[in-house]
């Protein structure tokens, strides 16, 4: 990466200068401490390190010390200039050549590093009950976790995606008597639910239950709904809304490779493991009739219940044992993305696991702020027993591909207003689309480039400016020195080509999918903005040839950042 390049060329100089003492009283210098950016004025160069802060240090000014470190300087295809405390590096076309060779060769693996510190991590998310539809706010986790594996395995890293399914609770049986209550009323039944606020709390009144009570009476022909017990009602609602959400997470592009369920975990007697295996460290002691567990002793700020007085467990324990089952299967590092409202869970998961011997660091929460759509200027209110909003709602109005990307283009941490008429909208002002027009953009150059053209007046056929075999062998064989014809009038948008390595890196590290939304809204402006001002199929054959090749680079790096967030890449709009 050029980036890190020329930061490494800096340092390595302060190194060799603080050797020779020839920068101040400089005794020492550690690597990492320095920044590199682009310069505000262009002016002055492509790439800038401030070394500013190491005048303290060194006992002399800013720019004494940049001239110092410029001294130990042996440019090669850059020139460097110092102002303030800032050193200037100005990159020549050799480099910008050598960018766009390397996304030619590496083609889909462009922007993948060659060498990490590999990791097999188990990524875990949505978990939602299985009680009904997907919401919206479970679309945003759906995108962004299915998103972020997607860039974790790209950077290099083993990935697992599970689904951790929420059956052990009340909520089932809740679910159960929802069913019946619907069943009821398509045998004729005058029977609804209550209208009491407090009582209709023990429902699920939407009316994505009614084809469920259809599909059990087609099952059970002439059956006597009082002689049918709640738990065979709520396993086969449960069964109905699971498929209902598979389905619509395979239609999302949400690929999981475990479905594991808290009511196995119980059954499994893992949940009793570690509520005795915490009482046999010593980390639980009796408090009114409960069983607390330490977590205060862990950075928690206050211990928590682990067994009610009534002898059953909180959520805490199940959650206890489920990240305990986690690491005994081997995985490096876990990773959870949960609602804002469950940040208090995570210092009591961590402290559990700490208690237990494993390493608290190797869980990761990334904490989630929710959605909220809007339609027309106005927000839409949502809630799950009445006027809910269904991610299956969203994705039918909006399409999937502006529904994946709307929702993984904030940082997590932010919350999201999901403009429906804008993502529906076939303008520039809609991200989605405005990346995608871009691809579609540069597929059609390609096109036309080996097409043969109709006059219609003459009807006849004009040759076509290349053929695809020599197409082909441009890409396959490129020539580095054919982008020195267009490297001027394109080094921002190669600069830019060249950043995607660096945007992996740090998206990857930061766990960080919205960074990509960014990157390729940026790169679709320096394309659009480079095609307005010059013409890709032209006269001079072999300007045309050096900027047909700059095209495949910018169609190779818009796919393989569409790729990650899963969104399609379309060849004709």
């Amino acid at each position: 990466m050029l980036k890190d390049f020329f930061l490494n060329e800096v340092e390595n100089a302060i190194l060799k200068g603080v050797e020779d003492n020839k920068i101040g009283q400089m005794s020492e210098y550690t690597k990492g401490s320095l920044m590199i950016e682009k310069p505000k004025n262009p002016d002055f160069g492509d790439f800038a390190v401030n070394v500013s802060s190491l005048a303290r240090s060194a006992k002399i000014a800013p720019p004494m010390i940049a001239n110092a470190v410029v001294e130990n300087l042996e440019p090669k295809n850059y020139s460097v200039s110092v102002v303030g405390g800032f050193i200037n590096f100005k990159i020549e076309n050799s480099l910008l050549a050598d960018s766009v060779a390397e996304i030619l060769v590496k083609k889909e693996n462009y922007g993948r590093p060659e060498k990490i510190e590999k990791e097999k991590i188990l990524l875990e998310y949505v978990s939602a009950n299985p009680t009904g539809p997907f919401h919206i706010g479970h679309g945003r986790w759906a995108a962004m976790g299915s998103a972020l594996a997607n860039l974790l395995k790209f950077y290099g890293h083993e990935v697992y995606q599970e689904f951790y399914i929420n059956d052990a609770g009340s909520q089932i049986q809740k679910l159960g008597n929802s069913l019946k209550i619907r069943i009821r009323q398509e045998l004729g039944e005058d029977i609804d639910f209550p209208t009491d606020e407090i009582e209709r709390k023990n429902y699920y009144p939407g009316d994505y239950l009614i084809p469920v009570a259809k599909k059990f009476l087609q099952e059970n022909p002439g059956v006597n709904i009082d002689n049918i017990d709640i738990q065979t009602l709520s396993d086969f609602a449960k069964k109905e809304m699971e498929e209902c959400q598979k389905k619509l997470l395979e239609e999302f592009r949400v690929y999981f490779d475990n479905f594991y369920s808290e009511l196995d975990l119980h059954k499994s007697g893992k949940v009793e493991e570690s509520y005795k295996e915490l009482m046999a460290k010593g980390m639980l002691y009796e408090k009114d009739g409960a069983m607390w567990f330490k977590s205060s002793e862990f950075g928690d700020d206050q211990d928590r219940v682990i067994k009610k007085a009534d002898g059953s467990n909180t959520y805490l324990t199940a959650d206890i044992a489920y990240h305990v089952d986690k690491l005994k299967r081997g995985y490096d590092r876990l990773i959870n993305i949960w609602g804002a409202d469950h940040h208090g869970y995570v210092a009591r998961v961590k402290a559990s696991l700490e208690a237990l011997g494993y390493d608290p660091n190797k869980l990761e929460i990334l904490l989630g702020q929710l959605v909220n759509l809007v339609v027309n200027g106005e927000e839409v209110r949502m809630g799950k027993r009445k006027n809910m909003v269904t991610l299956d709602d969203l994705i039918e109005e909006v399409g999937i591909d502006a529904t994946r990307y709307w929702m993984a283009m904030r940082n997590i941490d932010m919350t999201l207003d999901f403009d429906i008429e804008l993502a529906k909208r076939s303008t520039d002002e809609n991200p989605v689309f405005y990346v995608q027009y871009a691809y579609a953009r540069v597929c059609s150059i390609l096109r036309n480039a080996v097409s043969e053209k109709l006059n219609p007046e003459t009807g006849e056929k004009s040759k076509a400016p290349m053929t695809q075999e020599e197409l082909d062998e441009l890409i396959n064989n490129f020539d580095k020195n054919l982008i020195l014809n267009t490297a001027d009038s394109a080094k921002s948008l190669i600069l830019k080509l060249e950043e995607f390595k660096s945007v992996i890196m740090l998206s990857a590290q930061n766990r960080t999918v919205y960074t990509i939304c960014r990157y390729v809204q940026e790169l679709a402006s320096e394309f659009h903005s480079f095609y307005n001002s010059n013409r890709v199929i032209c006269e001079d054959r072999e300007l045309m040839k050096s900027r047909l090749a700059l095209m495949v680079a910018i169609k190779t790096t818009l796919k393989n950042a569409l790729d990650i967030l899963a969104v399609s890449a379309p060849e004709k709009m």
